[in-house]
């Protein structure tokens, strides 16, 4: 038995669900393939629940892959102001902190709700617990059609939209096994690795002193030697490395440089708000007013107890020493690792605690304009399963339902001109 439909989306998250409403509102019929028992899963992750479903402050320095200039081609044409006007129109108001958008609700099962009933509303066909085996185009007369081969019943499309996902968070049902259906196409994948992840550093036994700490600092990234990127906020010390938002928008290129088996480098400033000048003062003090305080003790009102901790054990420093018995270029040594402490980077938490992926469709293989497959005509591509990979901050979210909205377009298009 073979059920057939005008447009077929593998994959029921965030962008698979924004393309579907669109197309529904279009009136062409549609039917979403789940492999997982429920849609919108991964949602439920986002802005640690809270759902941070788009950002306010929106430009291609926000997107970390090669071609950012065809990223923001296809959000400009669904922005900000357009995503946020959907959701009202759903039922979905917001609230901004520092440009990050959350539903007033506070809460991402209200907005992963809000699209499941519009698509209701909308009568989308949804099959849940859909194994896929394999996606092959036919030829029909004039029209080639799509057969969607699947454990127990096939189906047969006009038009197939991958919004597979990526491999990040596995359990989400973003497995990855959409790559594989693409690769039998004969369509371009670039192998997918980790973003938005944890870094794991080689002296673990050092890393547990301060397990458990968040603390603002700014953190920078070496690969060979070579300074690649940074950033500041709230840094979170754990006993296998660093994690935190900071860690996540640069854990990129750590991924791909250790992929690439070269030499990564994290330097944090953990006292990112005193400069040279003041650090100067500080050494002078620590000696001449404070020496009878132990290192721990001078220390406790500027850092974390548990940093001081560390960062003494890492330049061979007692944290129970007084001040005064120790030398000017032990405390110079000791301030110095706390404005750079060094991490070598020997690994990350890998897809099972990823965020995103980089690496997926070669977006050389698909057109801006419509999301269509350059290779096989009729084939469509929406969200993280296109080699795109956001910043912290609802980025990754605004791609999927630019793209998702913009897939939708390229099918109304391509069914208007070709198949009706």
């Amino acid at each position: 038995m073979k059920k057939e439909h005008e447009c077929i989306i593998i994959g029921g998250g965030a962008a698979g669900m924004m393309a579907a409403i669109t197309l529904a509102g279009y009136g062409i019929e549609t039917c979403i393939l789940e492999h997982t028992s429920r849609i919108g899963t991964k949602i439920l992750q986002t802005g640690n629940g809270k759902c941070n479903f788009t950002n306010l402050n929106m430009d291609e320095t926000m997107y970390q892959n090669k071609d950012t200039k065809w990223v923001m081609d296809v959000i400009n044409r669904f922005n900000v102001d357009a995503v946020l006007d959907f959701f009202k129109g759903i039922g979905i108001y917001h609230k901004e902190k520092n440009g990050y958008v959350y539903p007033l609700s506070m809460t991402a099962s209200s907005l992963q709700n809000a699209l499941r009933l519009e698509l209701e509303n909308k009568k989308v066909s949804i099959h849940t617990n859909v194994i896929i085996k394999n996606v092959v185009k036919l030829s029909a007369g004039m029209k080639d059609k799509f057969l969607i081969e699947c454990e127990g019943i096939d189906y047969i499309a006009d038009t197939v939209i991958f919004a597979t996902g990526s491999k990040a968070a596995p359990k989400t049902g973003s497995d990855g096994s959409g790559y594989e259906l693409i690769k039998k196409l004969g369509i371009k994948v670039i192998k997918p690795l980790p973003a938005l992840v944890q870094l794991i550093g080689d002296e673990k036994e050092l890393y547990r002193i301060a397990a458990g700490v968040r603390s603002q600092g700014k953190i920078e990234i070496y690969i060979d030697g070579i300074k690649i990127s940074e950033d500041t906020g709230e840094i979170q010390y754990t006993d296998y490395g660093i994690s935190g938002i900071p860690v996540f928008q640069i854990s990129r290129y750590a991924v791909k440089a250790l992929y690439e088996k070269k030499d990564v480098h994290v330097c944090i400033d953990m006292l990112p708000d005193i400069d040279d000048k003041e650090m100067e003062y500080i050494l002078s003090y620590m000696v001449k007013q404070e020496g009878y305080k132990t290192v721990e003790q001078f220390f406790e009102g500027i850092v974390n107890k548990k940093l001081v901790t560390m960062v003494s054990r890492k330049c061979n420093i007692d944290a129970a020493s007084r001040v005064s018995e120790l030398k000017i270029s032990k405390l110079q040594k000791l301030l110095e690792n706390m404005k750079h402490f060094n991490v070598h980077i020997v690994d990350n938490k890998g897809f099972e605690n990823g965020q995103i992926c980089q690496g997926g469709v070669d977006l050389k293989a698909v057109s801006s304009s419509d999301m269509q497959s350059l290779r096989v005509a009729g084939v469509f591509f929406a969200g993280e399963v296109l080699d795109v990979d956001g910043r912290c901050g609802g980025y990754n979210l605004q791609w999927a339902w630019s793209s998702g909205k913009a897939a939708a377009d390229g099918v109304r298009r391509y069914i208007k001109e070709r198949c009706r």
